[in-house]
Parts: structure tokens; C-alpha cells; sequence
């Protein structure tokens, strides 16, 4: 589907390129064929599947016919596409946060996980009041429901519970630990 005149997004570029003979034509186009003739001849298909998967790239918005006939790949839109996708992960990822929050997020955090300890304090409690959204206000902990809490973001555990502690996002008493801090989201009305 394209994105608001940004052409095709990877989703429908992938279905695009998921046919054998528009992969063909594609190709063909890619390897400098400019007109339907020669994408036939190269690709090795017939006419009447030629023309129908090149028709399907150009109303896909992956190639153009410029004003002397000739066929152009339009190289921009996987480009548009793949930062469009990028940022389209990130946001699922820290779904929830600010855009400067998911900025900062998305240098420290892979797939979940923490890749690197910020040494920048604000980018630490940015770091770390996405961690504690992991954890449940009003519930106790005992410290290792914590580890494992935390063991899904990193392996120093003992680091991330002190560091929530010291920041008041963590409260801890005899051997229980509870969420403090951060953040929290506005749940929607039933």
C-alpha cells in the first residue's frame, strides 16, 4: 500500500517481487532493459507475461515509464521503504514513549534487549524508566522475580536493580522490592 504519495511500503514491495515473473521483469530492469522488448528478451518471458508483470511494477509504483517510453526502476522508493520500516519497528518497540525517548532507546536497545549501559544520567533514566514499565505498581517482589524481571533485558541484573533503586524506582524492604517510579501510561476507558 502506498504511504501518502511516498510510493510502496516493504510490505507491498515483498508481494511485489513475491511473483516469478515480475521477479523476472524486475531483474531484466535492474540489469539495464529499458524498454518491454528487451525485458521480454532478457527475462525470457512471453509477451503476454511480460507485459502484465511490468504493468504490475509500474501500478506498483516500483517503476516508471518516462516520457520517451523508456522503463525506469525507481531505486528512492526501497530507500523510503526501509527507513519507513525502521521507524515503523521502533515505534512498535517503545510503543508508548516520546519520539525523544525512542530516539535514545534506539542506541541502547536491540530486540528487547540492553545493549549498553548510557553513561549520559539522562539517557540512563530514560533507559531505565522503560525497564521499570516491565514492572507491575502495587505488586511486591521478591529479588529474584526481579533478576528474572531484568534478566530479560540484560545479564548484569545486579547493576539495573541498584540503579533503580538509587533513582527511586525501585523501593526495597525486607528482601521485597517494589515499583516507585517512572513513568506511567494512561490506560484506555472500557
Amino acid at each position: 500500500m502506498a504511504r501518502h504519495g511516498l510510493g510502496p511500503d516493504a510490505a507491498t514491495i515483498a508481494g511485489l517481487l513475491a511473483d516469478d515473473d515480475r521477479r523476472l521483469a524486475f531483474a531484466a530492469l535492474v540489469l539495464g532493459s529499458a524498454t518491454l522488448d528487451d525485458v521480454i528478451r532478457t527475462a525470457g518471458l512471453t509477451q503476454a507475461a511480460g507485459a502484465k508483470a511490468v504493468g504490475r511494477l509500474v501500478d506498483g509504483g516500483l517503476v516508471v515509464q518516462g516520457s520517451e517510453g523508456g522503463l525506469h526502476v525507481l531505486g528512492a522508493v526501497f530507500q523510503a521503504a526501509a527507513r519507513s520500516a525502521r521507524v515503523a519497528l521502533a515505534v512498535e518497540q517503545f510503543d508508548g514513549v516520546t519520539d525523544e525517548a525512542a530516539k535514545v532507546l534506539r542506541v541502547f536497545v536491540s530486540d528487547g534487549r540492553i545493549v549498553q549501559i548510557p553513561t549520559v544520567h539522562s539517557k540512563r533514566m530514560i533507559l531505565l524508566d522503560w525497564l521499570v514499565q516491565d514492572f507491575e505498581p502495587g505488586r511486591r517482589y521478591s529479588e529474584a522475580q526481579v533478576n528474572l524481571v531484568i534478566g530479560k533485558r540484560h545479564a548484569d541484573t545486579a547493576a539495573f536493580r541498584r540503579y533503580m533503586v538509587d533513582e527511586g524506582l525501585l523501593d526495597r524492604e525486607d528482601r521485597q522490592y517494589w515499583r516507585s517510579g517512572g513513568t506511567v501510561a494512561e490506560r484506555s476507558k472500557p
